[in-house]
């Protein structure tokens, strides 16, 4: 049997959807895909859920997550053989120790965007572009979070270290775009009602982290503010 679903070109307004090709039974998986490009929350991420910096599969055995939450460090799960992290697998980052949860993850992040991201031994330091740009959306985008600056920063890095940067140009501008006034209503919902201030703040140091003349429309306003408007409308945040 094949895929219970494809996905099937509607419109420019609405992009792509997802078709049943058959009937699906309850449990049954529908669809499975890599994402173009992922990342996790920047305030998850800051409480410590500790996930793999490339597929986002967690990093913490189940008896550790329960230690965490309840706040428990003596708690004792039972049936540890259930648990299918692999601690023996987790690899790091040489130069700025992001941890992924296998060898296969640390080299896919290195060979699509991480050589540009890699914060190497300034991982701390909050004069770091990249650290300056992070916290700038932290202290506009609080929790529930439903997206991240980083999605952006992951796509402008996989350009930059792309062989084929037309393929990849060609990629992200296959999802569906949206006229100027949608786009602003998508960034109003995203950030509130200071968003033109903040969008601006934003593309500053967006612009002094990435800046690349190959891609210099995304770092112009209305190039910013569609790249925003893209990953607000296209992003699919998932809690754990």
């Amino acid at each position: 049997a094949g895929a219970a679903a494809e996905a099937r070109f509607i419109s420019s307004a609405k992009g792509k959807g997802l078709f049943a090709t058959k009937n699906i039974r309850k449990g049954e998986t529908v669809f499975v895909e890599r994402p173009v490009v992922s990342s996790q929350f920047l305030w998850n991420a800051l409480y410590n859920y500790r996930a793999c910096d490339h597929c986002l599969r967690a990093l913490e055995t189940a008896e550790e997550n329960a230690q965490r939450l309840l706040g428990k460090s003596s708690l004792v799960l039972p049936h540890p053989e259930q648990c299918s992290i692999r601690k023996e697998l987790h690899q790091q980052c040489p130069r700025c120790q992001v941890t992924y949860c296998s060898a296969e993850c640390r080299q896919a992040a290195l060979e699509q965007y991480h050589q540009v991201l890699c914060l190497g031994p300034s991982r701390d330091d909050p004069t770091h572009p990249l650290n300056k740009l992070q916290e700038a959306w932290r202290n506009m985008h609080y929790p529930p979070e439903t997206s991240s600056i980083m999605l952006m920063a992951r796509m402008v890095a996989t350009i930059k270290q792309a062989k084929d940067k037309e393929w990849w140009i060609k990629a992200f501008s296959q999802f569906c775009s949206k006229t100027a006034n949608e786009e602003e209503e998508i960034v109003h919902k995203l950030l509130g009602d200071k968003f033109k201030g903040q969008l601006e703040l934003l593309r500053l140091l967006f612009t002094e982290a990435l800046y690349d003349e190959y891609l210099s429309r995304w770092f112009t306003p209305e190039g910013f503010r569609s790249l925003f408007a893209l990953v607000g409308t296209n992003g699919q945040g998932i809690g754990t």
